[in-house]
């Protein structure tokens, strides 16, 4: 199943989850008004009909459906900051951006590849250091405020393909839009359980009082009642949170073996959680409230309440001939495998360098092979390139905010000695006499960097990038602006940069106002499709005439049947193709799905993929909030 299928079936997950917790929460207000009733309201008062207590159930109903509203927007809002708040709620810690020590490079090396292949923005990493079960992940509202999260025993216990496999499946949770689904789902089963919290409170309220033993004995009732309503309420919300966590995970399996080419590592994964006494396990206390977006269970449950299909199944779905008998030969086969550790170097540099691809030379080429050679394979072994060959110095710089500051400031300067020279200045201007300083150390490096390596460089520094203050953040948008428009043009490498880090920075900033799935439907942003197909069909081809075939092939993937008149892009596109992005953003998942076709159909008329066409679909995918095309990622 595709992305946009995926936005689908989230969707479907959504309504269900809203319907289950409407239902859970009218069956915990029923059950809290016959208490209350049974308790306080169906004696008569002064001598008046019971009936005349019914106001009493009303306000026990509004007071039980405010407790769980606030309980649960309160739990979500402590969760705004997004995949940083809910690594941190289980006791995970930020892995740091220039560790040396070796499993964690290794972690960092296996993400930051998948991210490049899958152009999205590096997430951020945590480690979950006391945790020896094998267990991970993802969380946040986009993934540009996105955290993966590993336990100690998925370093310990696995090799780096089985390490790439987990990091794989969690990547197709945020691409998938999992993760703010998950989010919600926490702060819903928090407003559930928070009833018997405060049954606990009202007990103890109740068992300290010394006047009126009748009157102490029905703050008892109304208390147990509240605690017993609660695990009702955790009861059924633990039902809810498998039934919508259940079938995403094989989504997720399925999707690790197309990002990493292989099964080997996610089936291996598994198989060393079927053996291993620690399994997957968690040990910290409000493990209940990730369960949900986990690789692994978080515990030992019953069938009834499991987040994820059994282990069996999801290795046979891997490898069909596997049997559970096979488990005995795979736990031999791995004590050999220990009792020989030089036969299983864990080297914190990624595996050896993948061998260069058909047709890519990395140095300057700009052109790729033709589509049909671009496999997801491919994808990934790009992508390990990429980050291989990027240079030491630069790999370094981009992992501390003010360095990567100048890194990025770099990519937005020209060669030219004079506009440099007034660019500078700009840049002195905005951060100082250091900043500049930093930029012209950098700069001859960055200048060197071949063209398929430069946004992928950005996407590794925007980690360090989010650290800055938000005014410093929107100091750097601002010139870099500046910087680009300072020749009086904007070439499209130079809006590449600006327009993909102003959707990750401003997002990261404000997680919980990241935009989520649109209703619009294509025919009414026809003139949107047409003005970015246009673009991307101008700075595709060699001249106009080969331009507009590209772009009738695209709108007639669009729009099947319709007579369309070619109208090239203005002359200051950049401005026009801003608009057009943010109203596209709004079209339903299957729209997007139409449109992305469309422009890779665009980019199939001359049969070869550009660097400015594979940069271009990157920010246009960026700002449509879906995942980068295997056909295009590859560079």
């Amino acid at each position: 199943m595709d992305f946009f299928a995926q936005q689908a079936r989230v969707r479907g997950s959504s309504r269900r989850l809203v319907a289950l917790f409407v239902l859970a929460v009218i069956a915990i207000v029923l059950t809290i008004d016959a208490v209350v009733w049974f308790t306080l309201g169906h004696h008569p008062v002064d001598g008046a009909p019971a009936r005349s207590n019914l106001p009493l159930l009303f306000t026990s109903s509004i007071v039980v459906l405010a407790g769980i509203g606030f309980s649960s927007l309160f739990r979500m809002m402590s969760l705004s900051s997004g995949g940083k708040a809910v690594a941190e709620s289980v006791g995970a810690v930020p892995v740091p951006p220039d560790t040396r020590d070796p499993q964690l490079r290794q972690l960092r090396n296996v993400i930051e590849e998948i991210a490049i292949a899958s152009g999205v923005p590096v997430p951020d990493i945590y480690l979950m250091p006391e945790e020896t079960g094998i267990n991970a992940f993802a969380a946040g509202f986009s993934p540009s405020d996105a955290a993966v999260c590993v336990t100690q025993g998925c370093l310990d216990n696995l090799s780096r393909d089985e390490l790439q496999g987990v990091i794989a499946h969690e990547f197709s949770h945020v691409l998938n839009g999992d993760m703010r689904l998950n989010i919600r789902l926490m702060g819903l089963l928090f407003g559930i359980l928070v009833l018997a919290i405060v049954g606990r409170q009202v007990i103890w309220f109740g068992g300290g009082r010394s006047s009126r033993r009748d009157s102490n004995n029905q703050i008892w009732l109304i208390g147990l009642a509240l605690i017993a309503v609660g695990y009702i309420g955790y009861f059924f919300g633990r039902l809810i949170q498998a039934a919508v966590a259940r079938s995403r995970e094989s989504l997720a399996d399925a999707s690790a073996v197309q990002f990493t080419r292989q099964t080997e590592g996610i089936a291996g994964a598994l198989k060393k959680i079927a053996i291993l006494s620690e399994g997957s396990e968690l040990q910290v206390a409000n493990k209940h409230e990730v369960a949900h977006m986990l690789f692994g269970e978080a515990e030992s449950f019953s069938a009834l309440y499991a987040t994820h299909p059994p282990l069996i199944e999801r290795i046979q779905a891997l490898e069909p001939g596997f049997r559970e008998e096979d488990l005995a030969q795979f736990a031999a086969t791995l004590q050999r495998a220990q009792a020989n550790p030089a036969a299983a170097s864990t080297d914190a540099h990624p595996a050896p360098s993948p061998p260069p691809l058909p047709g890519i030379t990395l140095p300057g080429s700009a052109i790729t092979p033709p589509l049909t050679t671009v496999l997801t394979g491919a994808v990934m072994a790009q992508a390990a390139q990429l980050h291989q060959g990027m240079p030491a110095s630069l790999n370094a710089a981009v992992r501390q905010p003010e360095s990567a500051l100048a890194v990025v400031l770099a990519l937005a300067m020209s060669a030219q000695p004079e506009l440099q020279a007034r660019q500078r200045q700009l840049v002195a201007n905005s951060f100082g006499d250091d900043v500049q300083q930093a930029v012209a150390a950098v700069f001859a490096e960055v200048e060197a960097l071949a063209p398929p390596q430069r946004l992928p460089l950005a996407a590794l520094a925007f980690p360090a990038l989010k650290l800055l203050s938000e005014g410093r953040g929107q100091t750097l948008l601002e010139t870099l602006d500046a910087l680009v428009r300072h020749d009086g043009r904007v070439d499209l490498d130079e809006y590449c940069l600006t327009r993909l880090l102003r959707v990750y920075l401003r997002e990261a900033q404000q997680p919980r106002q990241a935009p989520v799935d649109g209703l619009k439907k294509l025919p009414a942003c026809r003139d949107s499709v047409a003005l970015v197909c246009a673009v991307v069909a101008l700075k595709g081809s060699t001249d106009e005439s080969a331009a507009r075939r590209a772009w009738l092939l695209a709108m007639q993937q669009a729009f099947p049947g319709e007579a369309l008149a070619w109208s090239p892009p203005p002359p200051q596109w950049q401005a026009a193709l801003e608009r057009a992005l943010d109203d596209l953003d709004g079209l339903l998942p299957p729209a997007k799905d139409v449109l992305i076709q469309s422009l890779l159909a665009a980019i199939r008329a001359d049969g070869v993929i550009s660097v400015a066409e594979s940069e271009l679909l990157r920010v246009i995918c960026a700002s449509l909030h879906c995942p980068l095309p295997a056909q295009a990622a590859a560079l």
